[in-house]
């Protein structure tokens, strides 16, 4: 066995896996990962952010785009405490990174040094991560370390995906022992786990049971790339699909069957199908309150009497919120393509669901009727609808999207089209502000022939405008599009609707008359060395889009956007004991 550093060991193990990158920022205690990093520039690369938090939402959303893990570096104390809020984003959207974090030398564990946390147990900064990661390591010997590379290597990507920590004192990166590198189990594969032949056959049954039954998928079937499975079963069967934001695309969203998103600020058809399926197929979802209209029966779902069948890689998932008629754990790839060979056996076909496609296709010309005629209006500030309608224009069916939490978050869950898998990526179990600005930039580097352009509040920008400098420093030409309504608007909308239209601490306000206030976004953009464009009126927004993807370096848009119209509730939302509201389009059905 050869004799190695500790810093020597872990960057070979990366690059051995195939890790192209490091996202991370120097600190006294992880200088001597940074020099073994420095010796293999040609193998791996560096990427250093101007802050923790946008290294985790880069690499968060490099996985999501690519699905392979980089690394994150971080180093003991703040650092590494900057890097929480990006590993809780990425964990409740199972995606995954590998955090490596520095820690304090062993010789002072337990002393109090420069930046260890040590009030309850020596060196416990990983207690701070366990939430949000699927382990933490943190092995005190130059020994210890290829076992813990290759198990947390392991972990994070088995299962249902999500973020480890590796946490390494500082002597081990200097420190030499004999020691093997040992390898993953990425080349021989994890384990994908599929239903039992009676499960699927009892699937079938349920479906040919049935008069009105639906799809409901999220990130689960992204993740496995089971977007033509998915495609195969549902329109071999003639089932509507519903999708969460974390699994637009899987099935293109232009497709007949595609209803798009369901709860309060889902497509009307969705929430339709939603409150009148007597069978919902959930395939690597889970029923959080945003895609359940806050569990309230008649709003999204009617479950029961509506039979559930929920496949999920996570048993913890399955039943959490609905009672089950069949639980199946088992990955997404493989469950599908087991319920089409099963049905194609079977020679099921959707022949008898013509009457619920019918009514399907009704509820779809209503909610266009109802909401088309504002995607063309003009004027000063931009409708948010004809923001959405431009970037769907500008941007080719490739084209990837980050989306920051708020107000805007809402327009594109509701009306954007997504064409392909892994193009729209949202902070949405944990609702991340900065998510979105700095995700891009993963996104860019995981995707570079793919344009990309994140589309982010005016709140959420300002907490990570940094990114502009990173864009720059590595030529990475991603492109901002800044909604700028002057507010927290997401957070106002609530005062204003259950609060008795009392705001505080929501709009941004500016001298002795209170005006509204904000930077000039554009000046600011240009103050970094990024090309920016305000965009006041509706017709100057599609050329400065397809201007900015031309250009070929990073660029931001400070695009004006009128605040007082709000997205159409389709469904509900409440937060208890705040009363609840009715939908603005469509109403409750209770069956």
């Amino acid at each position: 066995m050869p004799r190695m550093k500790g810093a020597d060991l872990i960057c070979d193990f990366l690059i051995q896996e195939g890790v192209p990158y490091v996202f991370g920022i120097c600190g006294h205690g992880n200088v001597g990962l940074l020099d073994a990093l420095w010796a293999r520039q040609d193998r791996i690369k560096l990427i250093s952010p101007r802050h923790e938090q946008t290294a985790g939402h880069m690499a968060d959303a490099y996985f999501r785009v690519a699905h392979r893990p980089v690394a994150t570096l971080t180093s003991c104390g703040p650092g590494s405490c900057n890097l929480v809020m990006a590993t809780a984003c990425a964990s409740a959207d199972s995606s995954a990174f590998y955090a490596i974090t520095a820690n304090v030398p062993t010789s002072q564990f337990n002393r109090g040094p420069f930046q260890e946390s040590y009030r309850n147990q020596a060196a416990e900064f990983p207690v701070v991560l366990r939430p949000y990661v699927k382990r933490t390591f943190q092995p005190t010997r130059v020994d210890m370390l290829p076992l813990a590379l290759r198990q947390s290597y392991n972990l994070m990507l088995s299962g249902r995906p999500g973020p480890i920590n590796l946490d390494v004192p500082f002597n081990l990166f200097q420190e030499e022992d004999d020691v093997e590198l040992l390898h993953s189990d990425r080349a021989a594969g994890f384990p994908r786990p599929g239903a039992s032949p009676e499960d699927v056959r009892r699937v079938v049954d349920l479906i040919l049971a049935a008069e009105r039954p639906a799809f409901f998928v999220s990130h689960g079937v992204t993740l496995a790339e089971g977007g033509p499975e998915l495609q195969r079963v549902a329109e071999m069967l003639d089932i509507p699909v519903i999708t969460s934001p974390n699994g637009f695309g899987v099935l293109p969203m232009p497709h007949r069957l595609a209803l798009g998103f369901i709860g309060r600020n889902g497509a009307y058809p969705a929430n339709q199908a939603g409150r009148h399926c007597d069978l919902l197929i959930t395939v690597g979802a889970r029923f959080d309150d945003r895609s359940s209209s806050s569990w309230i029966p008649g709003y999204s779902w009617n479950i029961p009497p509506t039979r559930l069948v929920h496949v999920d890689i996570d048993p913890a998932e399955i039943g959490r919120n609905y009672p089950v008629t069949l639980g199946i754990v088992a990955d997404a790839k493989v469950f599908l393509s087991q319920l089409a060979q099963e049905a194609a056996s079977r020679k099921a076909d959707g022949s008898r669901f013509a009457a619920w496609q019918a009514q399907i296709e009704g509820w779809k010309r209503e909610w266009n009727d109802f909401t088309r005629p504002n995607f063309d209006l003009g004027g000063s500030p931009l409708r948010p609808e004809r923001v959405v309608k431009e970037v769907r224009r500008a941007l080719p069916d490739d084209g990837i999207i980050s989306l920051d939490s708020g107000v805007h978050h809402n327009w594109f869950m509701q009306f954007w089209e997504a064409r392909q898998p892994q193009s729209m990526l949202n902070s949405w179990g944990f609702s991340a502000m900065g998510f979105g600005v700095s995700g891009i930039l993963g996104a860019k580097l995981a995707a570079p022939q793919r344009p990309c352009i994140a589309v982010v509040g005016d709140g959420g920008f300002t907490m990570t405008p940094h990114v502009l400098a990173t864009a720059v420093e590595y030529d990475i030409p991603a492109v901002w599009l800044v909604w700028n309504n002057y507010s927290w608007a997401a957070i106002r909308d609530i005062q204003l609707g259950m609060f008795g239209g009392r705001e505080i601490g929501t709009g941004f306000y500016a001298g002795p008359d209170r005006a509204p206030y904000n930077p000039d976004f554009a000046a600011m953009a240009r103050s970094y060395g990024v090309e920016g464009i305000s965009v006041k009126h509706a017709d100057q927004l599609g050329d400065a889009l397809r201007h900015a993807l031309a250009l070929g370096k990073p660029c931001l848009l400070d695009v004006h956007v009128d605040d007082k119209i709000k997205p159409p509730g389709t469904g509900t939302w409440q937060l208890p004991p705040t009363p609840y509201r009715e939908p603005a389009f469509g109403k409750r059905v209770v069956r």
